[in-house]
């Protein structure tokens, strides 16, 4: 269920059916010439999608601008601070609390947002303590990575462009990727960027980290698709703890 298409003389009633808010949530930066500035709004938005219809979640306008400090200076990206961020996610959760909705689940595109989306939820749950938060980043699947990966990866806890991302894309929103300007690049990311400021440029050109080449529709739906059965269960598994306290 689309939230924004609903009117306010029967969405009270359908929030108290469903309880379940879901927040698609991003960011614009770069991700090379053959992925758009949008990427991961559009695998939010899609992915909230599949996970609402599943689960009779409302799926709430999504959060578009997230915190790329690290992509900022490529043409294109548009950062925001994490207390901004912060902020404004706190916010939206105060605001669905009091409208009737107990379970909120952010949905994010962007490994960036994960402090901010973890310090709000934590603030939220502050105040509410029946307040069933959940801040969802592709959950459980490290395995069906490791098994349809070809390239080895640029970095050991994330990705950005690559074969695997491209594959999201491919799966998701195949309109948007130019698979004949994708690049095999194999950035050489220092042991210091885990623990110290650095830009991006410092190390890559083209804010791509691996070989996007090798990206397949397959490849992304065997990932996405245990994402979301996780992501459903994550849901499923909230909303009845909550109905348990009822």
């Amino acid at each position: 269920m689309i939230f924004q298409h609903e009117n306010s003389f029967d969405v009270k009633d359908k929030i108290a059916q469903s309880l379940v808010a879901i927040l698609p949530i991003g960011a614009v930066e770069a991700h090379g010439p053959h992925l758009p500035l949008g990427t991961d709004n559009l695998l939010a938005e899609r992915l909230s999608e599949r996970v609402a219809a599943q689960t009779g979640a409302f799926v709430l306008p999504t959060l578009p601008y997230g915190q790329v400090w690290s992509l900022k200076n490529f043409p294109g990206s548009i950062t925001i601070t994490n207390e901004s961020l912060i902020s404004f996610i706190y916010d939206i959760g105060v605001s669905l609390y009091e409208q009737g909705f107990r379970v909120f689940a952010m949905i994010n595109g962007h490994l960036g947002n994960a402090v901010a989306m973890k310090e709000a939820a934590r603030k939220l749950f502050a105040e509410f303590p029946d307040f069933k938060l959940l801040y969802l980043f592709y959950p459980g699947v490290k395995q069906v990575t490791e098994e349809v990966r070809e390239a080895k990866s640029a970095h050991s806890s994330y990705f950005h462009a690559c074969e695997i991302e491209t594959s999201y894309m491919l799966y998701l929103a195949e309109d948007y990727v130019d698979m004949a300007r994708a690049l095999p690049e194999d950035p050489q990311i220092p042991m210091s960027a885990d623990v110290t400021p650095t830009p991006w440029e410092t190390f890559t050109s083209t804010a791509v980290l691996g070989d996007a080449t090798l990206a397949t529709r397959e490849k992304g739906e065997r990932i996405i698709e245990v994402a979301i059965e996780n992501m459903i269960k994550l849901i499923e598994g909230a909303k009845d703890a909550f109905k348990a306290t009822e």
